[in-house]
């Protein structure tokens, strides 16, 4: 195996037993860019030159005895909304061109200071507003879209680009680009993770995350990333904890909620399949299935939008007023429209959330978890605007995407995405566990057990 091939955990392993160097490490990942990312498209920057620096430095502090943990020496992407001192986040923007960041944010800090390696910052749909990120390629096959808005995060750890990334979710945008592409993608609770010097699209739905090439190497990036920082209003006090799950399987007494409403309707039925398949593995490894309903499903979308839209537009304000031609026009005709949003319409959608948190809670006190999938569909061909579903309904792409993931970003519940197999394209089919407000563990424990049962997976085949 090749050191680009390993998963993070892998890699940990044989740096700490001194079986793997953190220059090879990082040479083989910048090599793998090189012979991808031309086709794939996943990074805007890449960072070569401090990557093989801060490599040289991590192998002399392990020699050293210095050695910091399982991040120490191991190569990562950053979505180009995450500040890093001296490096660009343009948000994939003309608006953003010559922006470079004065310093580091909370989450580039820590996982500096946890000894990874930084190899370049990930394409991302413009400001995060979208679910496809259109300049970048799935890394399954390069016709279709990498889903968004963390497509080229996703991308790169799919591609074997990275061995590890990190991701934004406002409305399932580090969930759908992880179930698009075959890897994992956490979105934890709402306020786990500081975002302090992570540009904005909504605040009181953006959420920072990893995507992971296995469950076990999300919960070791969770671990460094979690824990309070004032500069974060919405930053929580909870106690650091180690989230990485247990090596056993045994899921008994466990209560696993399966809608039987929202998350599987129009729904593909190779999605559909390869889902419940996974659930029935879950009852085998002991878990009892509990039908639940999800609640004010009809009024999901409005009140992710009614939230999102408002809030977007107040964060662009000023540049949306003084260079509006700098934006793509999908972003900007969004932007727009949220001057034109009444305040009361705002009001109503925050008022329609503290109805959906209370339901949620209600919910999550009967099942310890919720299962279903990640996105209604594989990757679409990139220049599909709809999808048709067997009855006949036509729905957005960007809709379809986006209704099974945001009721996480409206509630503020963990959710994390779980590659279940693929279609008879070929293309990956994500399954997602939502749960209890700062139910991580659970959520990973369960998502290992699952991953324990199944064949290891490979890097993606595009290129």
């Amino acid at each position: 195996m090749r050191p680009y091939e390993m998963s993070l955990s892998a890699a940990a392993d044989a740096i700490r037993a001194r079986q793997l160097s953190p220059v090879e490490l990082a040479d083989s990942v910048l090599e793998r860019i090189e012979q991808v990312d031309p086709q794939l498209r996943a990074y805007v920057t890449v960072t070569a030159e401090q990557a093989r620096r801060a490599a040289r430095e991590a192998e002399s502090d392990i020699a050293a005895g210095r050695y910091r943990g399982p991040l120490h020496g191991i190569p990562m992407g950053l979505k180009d909304l995450i500040d890093v001192a001296g490096v660009a986040t343009s948000a994939s923007s003309r608006v953003r061109a010559d922006h470079r960041a004065p310093a580091d944010s909370t989450v580039a800090a820590r996982l500096s200071a946890a000894g990874a390696v930084l190899v370049g910052k990930t394409h991302t749909h413009e400001f995060a507003y979208g679910l496809t990120t259109p300049q970048t390629n799935n890394a399954w096959d390069t016709g279709r879209v990498a889903g968004g808005s963390s497509g080229g995060s996703a991308v790169a750890v799919a591609a074997g680009a990275a061995t590890f990334a990190l991701g934004t979710d406002t409305g399932g945008s580090i969930r759908v680009p992880a179930a698009l592409n075959g890897v994992v993608g956490l979105k934890p609770t709402y306020g786990l993770v500081p975002r302090h010097g992570v540009t904005s699209l909504s605040w009181s739905l953006d959420h920072v995350g990893p995507i992971t090439r296995t469950v076990e190497d999300a919960a070791l990036v969770l671990t460094a990333l979690a824990g309070h920082d004032p500069r974060d209003p919405a930053s929580l006090t909870t106690p650091a904890v180690d989230y990485r799950p247990g090596a056993g399987t045994d899921l008994t007494g466990l209560r696993v909620g399966v809608p039987r409403n929202h998350y599987f309707d129009h729904v593909d039925t190779e999605v559909e399949a390869a889902v419940r398949r996974a659930i029935t593995r879950l009852r085998a490894l002991g878990a009892r299935l509990v039908e639940v309903e999800i609640p004010m499903t009809r009024y999901l979308q409005a009140t992710q939008w009614g939230l999102m839209v408002p809030e977007a537009t107040a964060y662009h304000e000023s540049t949306l007023r003084t260079v509006p031609e700098l934006y793509q026009d999908d972003v900007r005709i969004l932007l727009e429209s949220g001057e034109l949003m009444p305040a009361g319409d705002y009001l109503r959608a925050q008022r329609a959330r503290t109805l959906m948190r209370q339901e949620w809670a209600r919910i999550l006190r009967e099942v310890d978890l919720i299962v279903a999938p990640t996105v209604p569909a594989t990757a679409v061909k990139a220049d599909q605007e709809t999808i048709t579903w067997a009855d006949g309904t036509v729905e957005g792409v960007s809709d379809a995407y986006v209704r099974l993931s945001a009721p996480a970003n409206i509630t503020g519940v963990p959710s994390l995405s779980v590659p279940v197999g693929h279609d008879a394209a070929g293309l990956p089919i994500g399954m997602q566990l939502l749960g209890r407000p700062l139910g991580e563990s659970t959520l990973l424990r369960v998502g290992h057990a699952y991953e324990q049962t199944q064949p290891a997976r490979q890097l993606a085949r595009a290129v």
